[in-house]
């Protein structure tokens, strides 16, 4: 029995995927046809059209998975210790430090190396 049903859910969220492609292939053809009208109006339409889409995909086992992924993806950004100003500064600032330390040493070898290199060759 869950079997049939997962098949008849997949039938439809492929029905549902083809009134997604629809509508933006709606929104897509009405832009260029109506090129000649306002840019507000033409944005307002597809604005109007790219949220129906949305709606649409979001009705699908793929885009009710989708919305569950944000979901839990906020609720451990919310889990998330940040930094503050100061330690973010602070940071900041080794990180510089590092970066021109071996800056420094870098450019020390490579005078080292081209100076060994410009003995050997003469």
């Amino acid at each position: 029995m869950s079997g049939k049903s997962e098949s008849q859910s997949g039938s439809f969220d492929l029905l549902k995927w083809f009134l997604v492609a629809a509508v933006i292939a709606v929104g897509v053809g009405g832009n260029y046809y109506f090129s000649s009208e306002s840019l507000l109006y033409r944005a307002l339409a597809l604005v109007a059209l790219s949220s129906l889409a949305i709606a649409v995909a979001f009705q699908t086992a793929s885009g009710h998975s989708f919305f569950k992924l944000i979901k839990e993806a906020r609720a451990e950004i919310r889990k998330v210790i940040w930094p503050t100003r100061a330690e973010t500064g602070q940071t900041t600032l080794i990180v510089v430090a590092v970066v021109f330390v071996m800056a420094l040493v870098l450019w020390g070898l490579d005078s080292f190396f081209s100076w060994v290199v410009s003995l050997l060759i003469g």
